[in-house]
């Protein structure tokens, strides 16, 4: 008489669970841990952004189903600002602790080699299409902030590519050089009279 009522007809919840963030930062990791990356510009602080964003996600938020791939990648852009902290530099200097070496990608280094408030202004507006507003919340900065790093991070990433571009045509006449060096007829010495005499 007491006993448990039964449910007949439970419906699945809209809000993501735990395991939907799951699924979805092993489904789309590599996609992931690279905007932590392109946001830190650090390997072992892209790791620590990554996991720290799973986290994040799985907070018990009430996030729906469909936004939850986008509530994911949003987790790991706050964790990114939280542990970097990017701020306007007023005199355009910076330093960044990327080993350009270590990346094999050119435009990924070049992205990464921005000075940290111009990259995560980039990654957010240009890769990530956030508005200016949305960046100016995030980042806790003026509009105009957002709008001059962003034409600062584009001009870099213009010139750098150009510099690039350089390059690779340098090393690519150089290589023909050697290679057309290589392949061509060794003058070889006149046999010695003393060996056929």
């Amino acid at each position: 008489m007491f006993g448990r009522r039964k449910v007949t007809n439970q419906r699945p919840s809209p809000y993501a669970m735990r395991s939907d963030f799951c699924r979805i930062f092993e489904k789309d990791m590599n996609r992931l841990y690279l905007l932590s990356f392109l946001l830190t510009g650090d390997r072992v602080v892209a790791e620590q952004c990554f996991v720290g964003g799973l986290h994040i996600a799985q907070e018990g938020n009430l996030v729906f189903k469909e936004w939850a791939e986008s509530w994911a990648r949003r987790a790991i852009i706050q964790n990114a600002i939280r542990m970097i902290r990017p701020r306007k530099i007023a005199d355009g200097t910076h330093s960044t602790t990327v080993s350009n070496a270590l990346i094999r990608h050119a435009e990924i280094a070049r992205i990464a080699d921005l000075p940290a408030f111009e990259r995560f202004v980039f990654v957010m507006s240009v890769l990530e299409g956030y508005s200016d507003q949305e960046c100016s919340l995030l980042l806790g900065c003026m509009r105009r902030d957002v709008a001059a790093a962003r034409i600062r991070a584009l001009e870099r990433l213009r010139r750098s590519a150009d510099v690039h571009r350089k390059l690779v045509s340098i090393e690519s006449n150089q290589q023909s050089r050697r290679d057309n060096s290589d392949s061509a007829p060794q003058l070889t010495a006149a046999p010695s009279l003393a060996a056929s005499a």
